[in-house]
């Protein structure tokens, strides 16, 4: 969405004038915390919440967090909702320069940012600075002096929308308006998170599940619709694929390279236990994610039933972990602060081969640690080991977890489904939660997972196209 800027005619600190106008966009974003150390959380916690944006919330205090035997104070805001705006919306700004920094002010004068010249002069993009293919940086950023001011600043607002800096050292740099509107920190948070306005669902998403055609997706730019679609509602499923594993394999490889674990990579398997996990039974299943003994679970996992003869059931259930958790948060702040805050383990021990753990311990709900909002969700009862927490916290866990437990399994939230040949699904594995009934005879089952990397790259690629991204995330 375009805008205006409105470029004050000031004059600078050594006589340079800037004025004119420009067009640009504007992405509405605050920070609402900083980051804080990725210590086990093994202490009792209070939690601050935003108390503006989308979220409602509150300020709940203070956090403590223990990390080698040392126990940290800091404030941490973490909540279930995105405090950020992640639609563009038109504004306008002036841009001033008083010699040693470029200010982008808004109109009202309210909200009031700056680029330092160090950060100007490192963000270089000519072909000497920053390589024409591989966009990194040749700079030797240490190299530059701290103390660096420009010589000269012009600004060009007709075709080509830039400003001209000539540097004391010599170097000339020419930055496109938007390369600077885009690539101040404040600015980058939404492209680089691949953020949106997700679309929380129940049970009633069965009426008009998201769906996009295979060909669609291997033919066309369905590509960018279905990735849409799973980081929109958390789930997408695509009709009028052929009942085939590699058919399967090549869909699943659109979005990214398939992920491998201690099961393989791309799986097409029956219930025969060939691996030693419960997947591989014809048992029900509770709602759960997948893999949450990893340090990183995959992001995203594909289900495709090829085929299902002598027998019946095995319908699959799907839960939207983010609309439980905000659920719980709605209902018990003091429950989802301690599934926010308290660690546990989980494993992967089933084969003789292989006993894998996290690195470190993890919380239920994990928040992003800049902006504070719920990025993921990790449940699975079947694999979690223990709680790390003192004796007097653990009791407080299991009340918090048997909470959220009764809100995953509230019918209202429950999404039952079946799979069909044909029919593939995906989903995010971050914030879905799957499961299935009982079954009997023998089911087929092809899929795999995808890094969550690789996912929100695709996702961003075909949703805002190259330039646009690299605009966003490689400056900054």
């Amino acid at each position: 969405m375009a805008m205006n800027i409105r470029l004050s005619g000031l004059v600078a600190s050594g006589g340079l004038k800037v004025c004119n106008t420009a067009t640009t966009t504007r992405h509405g974003i605050r920070v609402i915390a900083r980051s804080f150390s990725d210590a086990r959380i093994l202490a009792q916690a209070d939690v601050t919440t935003p108390s503006h944006g989308f979220s409602n919330g509150q300020n709940l205090g203070s956090i403590s967090l223990k990390r080698n035997g040392i126990y940290l104070d800091t404030r941490l805001r973490i909540t279930p909702f995105t405090d950020l705006e992640v639609k563009e919306r038109p504004n306008s700004e002036s841009l001033r320069w008083d010699g040693d920094r470029l200010y982008f002010e808004n109109a009202e004068g309210e909200e009031r940012t700056y680029v330092s010249n160090m950060w100007l002069r490192d963000q270089c993009p000519c072909h000497e600075c920053v390589h024409p293919v591989t966009r990194q940086r040749q700079l030797d950023t240490f190299s530059i002096d701290p103390n660096v001011k420009p010589s000269s600043l012009n600004i060009q607002t007709q075709a080509k929308q830039t400003i001209q800096i000539g540097w004391q050292d010599g170097h000339q740099s020419e930055y496109p308006l938007k390369l600077l509107r885009k690539g101040r920190p404040t600015h980058t948070t939404v492209k680089r998170r691949g953020l949106v306005e997700q679309i929380m669902f129940d049970k009633t998403i069965a009426a008009t599940p998201p769906t996009v055609d295979y060909k669609d997706i291997m033919e066309a730019d369905g590509i960018a619709e279905w990735t849409r679609q799973i980081n929109v509602h958390g789930l997408s499923f695509v009709k009028n694929c052929p009942i085939d594993p590699d058919a399967t394999r090549n869909l699943l490889e659109k979005i990214g390279p398939i992920r491998e674990t201690h099961y393989g990579g791309f799986y097409d398997f029956t219930s025969n236990m060939a691996s030693k996990d419960t997947a591989y039974t014809s048992l029900a299943l509770e709602s759960h994610t997948d893999t949450t003994y990893f340090s990183e679970p995959a992001g995203l996992q594909m289900f495709h039933m090829l085929s299902h003869t002598g027998g019946s059931g095995g319908e699959s259930l799907l839960v939207d972990g983010f609309a439980a958790a905000r659920q719980l948060y709605a209902e018990d702040k003091e429950a989802y602060k301690t599934l926010s805050t308290i660690g546990i383990w989980a494993h992967a021990s089933g084969n003789e081969d292989v006993s894998i753990q996290p690195y470190v311990c993890f919380p239920v709900l994990s928040h992003d640690p800049i902006m504070g909002h719920l990025i993921q969700v990790r449940w699975n009862n079947s694999d979690r080991a223990a709680i790390e927490a003192p004796s007097d916290m653990i009791d407080k866990w299991y009340e918090a977890a048997r909470k959220f437990n009764g809100i995953l399994n509230d019918a209202q939230n429950q999404y039952w489904t079946q799979l069909e040949p044909g029919m593939p699904l995906i989903f995010d594995n971050w914030r879905v939660l799957h499961g299935r009934s009982v079954f009997s005879g023998k089911r087929r089952m092809a899929g795999g997972y995808i890094n969550r990397d690789d996912f929100i790259s695709k996702y961003k690629l075909t949703n805002a196209g190259r330039e646009e991204v690299l605009e966003a995330t490689v400056t900054g």
